[in-house]
């Protein structure tokens, strides 16, 4: 693949459902995962987030947010937005946490738009926090490539300089999924599974892959597993599940819950793009469970199956960024939610379908992350 497929018309845009107050959020997400010579299983991480949310006062961990309004557009569909940039880098055996988490105003801005710089394009845009340092996401005109800068003023990190380039058909086309509750509640997400990756940190060449989306959610969340794992041959699995939990309940960010011990799935899902076989499979069959590691973190064991095939997998987090979540709801009640990230090491791996059994060991690598939420934002 030379250049992105897929349909990008709604990726620099937003308010495809009308604003709902403390229930709109919107965002750009990038999942970088990188090669890594002294930790090979679960190699370097990193992941950024420019958000901006329909609400007056949020905090986020140590920061408070008071956003300023509903998004500004022009004519030429331009968008001003006052919003936050967050991140956090996985060294491969250090977790630091909120390299960045800044409250600023960003421009997004489609490359048909006047003021795009250089030659004008359907399908290309930016994402651009007005920093004193350049923080910015975006797509060229041709689709040929996505560029990921952070300038920042960190001790672990200062300097991210990425390009994200096509992968395969299955991984690097567009697709959205989208979903209708009641009226305007609901979601609406644009995804790439994978595309490659090399630039340079710190000066450093790193080369790796990366998974993104761009969200609008418009409704209350309840507690949800998601996975994602990239295969050194090109293939790619997920799983989500959303679920029932006393979980719901749960008001502070620590490691475990003693309450987390069961929970009713409200819908499972996952997708395995098999590059073996040149075929994509849905599941709608999806089990998740999980124990704790001596460090606190989660060990999770997940099993997908369909009418063809059954895949086993067993993921241990090796680190954890988590984002922690406060905002005023009705009647001066606080509503809470902590979003949690694992960096994974797969521990085992079996995928049995009517061509035989595969194992972890057939593959020079796979990586991924983790993503287990608890309380209720709303």
């Amino acid at each position: 693949m030379e250049t992105f497929a897929g349909d990008f018309s709604t990726l620099w845009t937003l308010n495809q459902r009308p604003p709902i107050e403390h229930l709109t959020w919107d965002w750009w997400w990038w999942l970088v995962m990188l090669d890594d010579d002294e930790h090979p299983m679960a190699g370097k991480q990193l992941m950024v987030l420019w958000s901006t949310k329909e609400n007056d006062h949020v905090h986020i961990n140590d920061v408070e947010w008071k956003p300023k309004g509903t998004p500004g557009f022009d004519d030429q569909g331009a968008i001003q937005i006052d919003g936050m940039v967050c991140a956090w880098w996985f060294d491969g055996s250090v977790m630091h946490d909120e390299i960045i988490a800044k409250v600023c105003d960003m421009v997004v801005l489609p490359s048909n738009h006047a003021s795009w710089p250089g030659e004008e394009g359907q399908g290309g845009g930016a994402v651009v926090p007005l920093l004193e340092g350049d923080c910015s996401m975006g797509m060229l005109p041709d689709r040929s490539q996505f560029w990921l800068n952070l300038d920042l003023a960190h001790e672990a990190v200062q300097s991210i300089q990425l390009k994200m380039t096509p992968w395969n058909p299955a991984m690097s086309t567009a697709r959205e999924a989208t979903a209708t509750y009641l009226g305007s509640l609901g979601y609406d997400i644009l995804r790439l599974h994978g595309t490659k990756v090399s630039g340079t940190i710190d000066g450093e060449e790193v080369n790796g892959t990366a998974y993104f989306q761009k969200v609008c959610v418009q409704a209350p969340s309840v507690p949800w597993y998601w996975g994602v794992l990239h295969f050194s041959d090109g293939s790619y699995l997920d799983w989500f599940l959303p679920h029932l939990s006393t979980t719901i309940l749960s008001r502070d960010h620590r490691e475990w819950k003693r309450r987390d011990v069961s929970h009713i799935a409200v819908s499972q899902g996952g997708l395995f793009h098999d590059a073996v076989h040149g075929r994509s499979e849905r599941f709608k069959r999806v089990r998740v469970e999980k124990d704790r590691q001596d460090n606190n973190l989660p060990r999770f064991h997940v099993k997908l199956k369909n009418g063809r095939t059954t895949i086993d997998v067993t993921v241990k987090a090796v680190a954890r960024a988590y984002w922690d979540f406060h905002q005023p709801t009705r009647g001066g009640i606080w509503s809470h939610l902590t979003y949690n990230e694992y960096p994974l090491e797969v521990e085992s791996l079996t995928i049995t379908d009517e061509h035989g059994v595969r194992r972890e060991a057939m593959y020079d690598w796979i990586r991924g992350n983790a993503e287990h939420s608890w309380g209720l934002l709303h």
